[in-house]
């Protein structure tokens, strides 16, 4: 699903990674961060795919509240066991969207 964003600006950030072998409990545990994230003040949606290369991207108000979920006590934990277990690589890129349009959106976004 797309995520329903606001109008610009907010902050998206791009965590893009590839996975080690084996679930290890990271299908859990990913299910979990999402539910979590959903709770945190100035969290506005998510999207994720993964098709060798897996990409989530999750959108917040501001930096501060991006800054705020990655430090996150249970997110530490994820993210701990992450580099330990889970991926073989992975970079994170934080971004303010000033644009955002589709189909769905008026002429005025472009």
């Amino acid at each position: 699903m797309i995520a329903p964003t606001p109008a610009p600006p907010y902050v998206a950030v791009i965590f893009t990674s590839l996975r080690s072998e084996g679930d290890h409990g990271y299908g859990a545990t990913a299910g979990a961060m999402v539910a979590l994230a959903h709770e945190q003040p100035g969290f506005l949606g998510v999207e994720s795919a993964r098709e060798g290369l897996g990409i989530t991207v999750s959108y917040w108000r501001d930096e501060g509240a991006a800054r705020a979920w990655k430090d996150v006590a249970a997110h530490l934990v994820a993210q701990r066991r992450g580099r330990e277990v889970w991926y073989s690589d992975y970079r994170v890129r934080i971004a303010t969207v000033t644009r955002d349009y589709g189909p769905s959106t008026s002429e005025l976004a472009r």
